[in-house]
């Protein structure tokens, strides 16, 4: 809107009448502020957010400062202001964002990049609501490889939640500097605050793309899962060997039949029966004792109605011995209910503490 961004500067005392005069003696500050009255009246969205602080400022102090206007004067303003609309022939993108955001496509984005890094825009508005919107697990990276004075006013400025799970994932030495260091962040001004935001969430347009949506620990995790027990042991045996760390974190990410009493509710066991197949619930329970898991077997059944759990042990009598491989096919497919479960959100599996060294 061209009259909004010419406008001038207020003098003190100016269009405090009761009625202002006619449109020639309008300054063009007075008159932007009739035509945003006007089409504020009217229900027009204006972004003026867009314009410069020091505008908006202006704006307002002038419509502080103006009562009423004649209709004469707001036709003729009106008039005035549709005239130097029809005059402009082109207008531009305010700024580098609307400028990188008109040639998006016709320009490569590492140069687009490279400008904004150039520039020291902000591609998403206020950085800090783009800082708040990840979890502490993709926040750590970044708090990490800054200096304890960048940390602080970080956790300074996230949700209390946030900023309590994000330093209890830091180190015990270095979230205590932190801490400390929050105590100095008194006289830190908003612009510093502003860059260091900046800074930060430029780093989250730097991030190269990911060829997987999950991590290799995942990964590994859930192809393990749907493997064989045999091929399982043999497999994180090797890892073992090749890096322990990688191992364990495998191990916990690994869910089988053999894990239900640890890692699932027993307040759930009734939700999942409902969910699973009968016949398959009867072949992993068969076989559940041949494989030394008769605990799994205990577990389940004590955890459902009595009248159920006599019927099911019928079945499972009745079912005789069965073959490894079709337990195992049945446990597998046990989990597979579980899983999908917790996907959809029907339960949550617990997480097994760490063993003390």
């Amino acid at each position: 809107m061209n009259e909004l961004a010419t406008l001038g500067q207020i003098q003190p005392g100016q269009m405090m009448g009761s009625a202002l005069p006619g449109a020639a003696r309008l300054s063009r500050r007075a008159k932007a502020a009739i035509v945003v009255r006007l089409l504020l009246n009217e229900g027009a969205d204006i972004p003026l957010e867009d314009l410069p602080e020091a505008l908006q400022a202006s704006l307002t102090q002038q419509m502080g400062a103006m009562r009423t206007v004649d209709r004469e004067t707001l036709a003729s303003v009106v008039e005035e202001f549709a005239q130097e609309l029809d005059s402009i022939g082109l207008s531009f993108p305010g700024g580098m964002v609307g400028a990188i955001s008109a040639l998006d496509g016709k320009i490569s984005k590492q140069t687009a990049e490279r400008l904004r890094k150039e520039a020291g825009v902000r591609e998403m508005g206020d950085p800090w609501d783009r800082l708040r919107g990840l979890d502490a697990a993709s926040l750590l990276p970044m708090v990490k490889n800054e200096s304890i004075e960048v940390a602080a006013v970080v956790l300074s400025k996230l949700k209390v939640a946030l900023a309590a799970e994000l330093l209890g994932l830091l180190p015990g030495p270095v979230a205590r500097q932190i801490t400390y260091a929050i105590s100095l962040t008194s006289t830190v001004t908003p612009q510093a605050v502003e860059r260091i935001g900046i800074s930060l969430a430029s780093q989250l347009d730097t991030v190269p793309p990911k060829a997987f949506d999950t991590g290799p620990v995942e990964r590994l995790g859930a192809i393990l899962n749907s493997s064989t027990s045999l091929t399982r042991d043999d497999m994180l045996t090797g890892l073992d060997e090749a890096d322990r760390g990688f191992a364990t974190a495998v191990r916990k990410a690994i869910f089988t039949f053999a894990n239900i009493p640890v890692r699932v509710s027993p307040r759930d066991i009734p939700a999942i029966l409902r969910r699973a197949e009968q016949s398959q619930l009867v072949i992993a329970l068969a076989g559940a004792e041949a494989a030394g898991m008769k605990d799994v077997f205990d577990f389940i059944l004590e955890n459902m109605s009595g009248r159920m759990a006599d019927q099911l042990r019928e079945d499972v009598t009745d079912a005789g011995t069965v073959k490894p491989s079709d337990a195992e096919d049945a446990m597998a497919a046990f989990v597979t209910v579980i899983r999908d479960m917790e996907a959809d959100g029907d339960l949550q599996l617990i997480v097994e503490e760490e063993e003390e060294p």
